[in-house]
């Protein structure tokens, strides 16, 4: 995933000038499928000469929001993809000095077009956006504004896609920033052999140890992500000790964060000891208060205590929680969103019955809490989970029996739809534990399988 950026300024150096305009469109390799233009109030004059060549003026930019309104914006659209421009040291390089002067370092992986033409498309007389374009065949609407060039700077990098097939590893091979930190024994050509597909990968040292499982719905795309990551030291020291990859795909995400979990108990690489073992870091629990009433509470996922369900972060876990409130009436008191001494606020709107102070009885209140409860249970305590597999003519099948994980496997997909016997015999078996529990319920609360198939009859 890219976003394309160009942004206007009020001069040539991050250090002493500010930026006046950007665009933003997110590309994923076909089209835009996002976008974000504004001006940006510089907090100084623009010399008239950028006036002249962008046609923005101070008036223009009077009203316009300061960078720190729109940072957040840009943090959040940016994040996670690769930061392509035309010459993108300067758009790169003014971004990340605006967001210094905020306290913020603001890393990502970058691409230049400018570099990258140069390389599928040599010989050409110049390489100026405006020049190159025009050979090219692809108009600027709005030569100098921030939206004009990004849109063409995304006509050009289309171009570039479907120009060589050398593009795409030209790609990776140029945004991938490090190499150098790579043990001397690490062969690039294992990278052309992982899949973009996805499944469970492993990291293995120049004794051939593993020291790292992992699981990614786009293999290759992960571990591209590994090589570059320079974010602790932990991950730049793992990565010098990385001489070989091997990999397993699962075709289903469930299966992969299932297989993942089991690696990482039956191995214990290195690099994963002190890891949680689940991306599902909080969990929603439940108890009793002294007056009786059912209570819900969001928590890290700790200790021995299985959750009723799990999220990946702090604010899906309460929006969930939210959710659950309106449809059966909890009382936010009761579900630790609405903290005070008194009533909650719902109860002041009349949507709360009056758990919080009392005025509802522990028993009436406890019914819609238990109805809550329940429907965060499995459906079933003995079912098979259907979901996509390795290939189109494949499915893969997890069973869970008397609310425990028995294990996954493939079948083809002519016997996914009606031998449940040749289903079963097709499991694999693994051992349940908590964070097995964790996964399925946390999955299965917020993702969509193939279909479930009942076996309690």
């Amino acid at each position: 995933m890219y976003t394309i950026i160009d942004i206007e300024t009020t001069g040539l150096s991050p250090h002493t000038e500010k930026i006046t305009e950007i665009a933003i469109y997110v590309y994923d390799g076909k089209k835009i499928i996002d976008e974000f233009t504004s001006l940006v109030n510089p907090e100084r004059p623009i010399p008239y000469y950028i006036t002249r060549l962008t046609g923005i003026t101070n008036e223009m930019v009077e009203d316009a929001p300061r960078f720190y309104e729109i940072a957040k914006r840009i943090i959040e659209i940016t994040d996670k993809k690769i930061f392509v421009a035309h010459n993108a040291a300067f758009d790169y390089g003014f971004i990340k000095a605006e967001f210094a002067s905020l306290g913020y370092e603001f890393k990502r992986n970058t691409l230049c077009t400018v570099k990258l033409s140069k390389k599928i498309i040599p010989g050409k007389r110049s390489y100026s956006l405006g020049k190159l374009t025009d050979e090219l065949g692809i108009g600027i609407r709005d030569r100098h504004r921030a939206a004009g060039d990004a849109y063409a700077t995304v006509q050009l990098f289309e171009h570039l896609l479907k120009e060589d097939a050398r593009s795409k590893p030209l790609i990776e091979e140029m945004t991938y920033q490090s190499g150098k930190d790579l043990h001397p024994d690490f062969d690039k050509k294992i990278l052309d052999k992982l899949p973009e597909k996805t499944g469970v990968y492993y990291f293995f040292d120049e004794n051939q140890k593993l020291i790292y499982v992992g699981k990614s719905k786009n293999i290759r795309s992960r571990v591209l992500q590994h090589l570059n990551n320079n974010s602790t030291k932990k991950a730049i020291e793992m990565r010098g000790k990385i001489t070989d990859i091997d990999f397993e795909v699962t075709g289903s995400e469930l299966v992969a964060l299932l297989y993942e979990s089991s690696e990482i108990k039956k191995h214990m690489p290195l690099y994963n000891r002190s890891q949680r073992r689940t991306s599902f870091h909080h969990g929603l629990y439940s108890f009793t208060d002294q007056n009786g009433y059912i209570n819900f509470e969001i928590r890290k996922n700790e200790g021995n205590n299985t959750p009723i369900t799990s999220f990946n972060n702090v604010p899906s876990a309460k929006g969930f929680l939210e959710r659950l409130t309106e449809k059966y009436q909890l009382c936010q008191k009761l579900c630790g969103l609405y903290s005070s001494s008194g009533a909650c606020f719902h109860h002041s709107i009349k949507e709360c019955l009056g758990a919080c102070c009392l005025e509802e009885s522990a028993q009436d209140y406890n019914q819609r809490a238990t109805v809550a409860l329940k429907s965060m249970e499995y459906r079933h305590t003995n079912f098979l989970i259907v979901d996509t597999g390795r290939s189109n003519s494949e499915r893969s099948i997890i069973h869970v029996n008397k609310g425990s994980y028995q294990g996954f496997g493939y079948a083809d997909l002519e016997f996914a739809n009606n031998n449940i016997e040749l289903l079963l015999d097709c499991v694999k078996p693994f051992q349940d534990n908590r964070d097995i529990q964790i996964i399925i319920k946390g999955y299965l609360g917020r993702n969509g399988v193939e279909k479930i198939i009942p076996l309690d009859s």
